[in-house]
């Protein structure tokens, strides 16, 4: 092999990197997946939660939580060779929310995780996308123990549009979470492809 150049003698591509925001309610498992995903060293930016912020963090079904994230989580995953993900987490809490426009500069989709403990949790950050024409996906995590519903049953109760992908997924495990992340680029590609088609009079 020469330097510089793959084994059939061509030079080697450079990959496509791609933004992906990975949003949800508070302590629905948004660090989990980045760092289940992640071929680096996942960014974190948690903090123990305080008595002084049980007030405002809901933490009703999700005791057991001790850390918040208080600006992103980052990590990165190569799906193919030329193609890169870029995966920015958002933090939960509606008071970190003057960070969301800034992380979302540039993103091509996100993944809106859910828990049908706390569904109405996921409400904003839909609104969120929706507002700003965001390609997104709804990743419903199956918490252990937490009752499973069927996704139309999910899209229902979300309100959303048939066009929005839902899926299942396991933010612990890393394929359930990549499989989540290429159905996110490939719904971003059809909603780009409806949007570049000329308009039939």
């Amino acid at each position: 092999m020469i330097f510089g150049r793959s084994e059939r003698g061509r030079a080697p591509v450079e990959p496509v990197t791609l933004k992906i925001l990975v949003a949800g309610g508070f302590g629905v498992g948004k660090t989990t997946l980045v760092g289940a995903v992640s071929e680096i060293r996942p960014l974190r930016t948690e903090e123990l939660l305080t008595e002084a912020g049980r007030p405002v963090d809901d933490t009703q079904g999700i005791e057991g939580k001790h850390t918040t994230t208080v600006a992103m989580d980052f990590g990165r995953i190569t799906v193919r060779d030329n193609l890169v993900l870029y995966l920015f987490g958002t933090p939960g809490q509606d008071r970190f929310w003057f960070l969301w426009d800034e992380l979302a500069t540039g993103a091509l989709g996100a993944v809106v995780l859910a828990d049908t403990r706390r569904l109405e949790d996921c409400f904003a950050a839909i609104d969120y996308f929706e507002r700003r024409d965001i390609p997104f996906v709804v990743g419903v995590n199956c918490f252990d123990g937490a009752a499973r519903y069927p996704t139309d049953t999910v899209r229902e109760a979300l309100d959303l549009d048939p066009a929005v992908p839902v899926v299942l997924c396991d933010a612990r495990e890393k394929d359930s979470v990549k499989n989540v992340l290429i159905g996110v680029v490939e719904h971003a590609a059809a909603v780009s492809a409806r949007r570049r088609a000329p308009a039939v009079t």
